[in-house]
């Protein structure tokens, strides 16, 4: 594991320096009388997530036809009203 392990006035005095380092790739575990309390980890890349734009496979052959925001006249609601 790519851990680096420091403690809470290290990580106070030196936050950019290990931000870069996180930045990196490297996860740096925070500790509190040797006892850890946080990890900064490397965020993962927003472009590995689905695109919402994204066309979906089976929802993009759906093909509308008309106008869809005009009322169905009674004749089509059939026994439904």
């Amino acid at each position: 594991m790519n851990m680096q392990t420091v403690n809470i006035h290290a990580a106070k005095t030196q936050l950019s320096q290990l931000l870069l380092k996180v930045e990196g790739g490297k996860t740096i575990r925070i500790c509190r009388y040797g006892k850890p309390v946080a990890d900064l980890i490397p965020i993962q890349d927003t472009k590995k997530k689905n695109n919402r734009f994204k066309k979906h496979p089976i929802l993009s052959k759906i093909i509308i036809h008309g106008d869809i925001t005009k009322p169905l006249p009674p004749e089509d609601w059939g026994n439904l009203i």
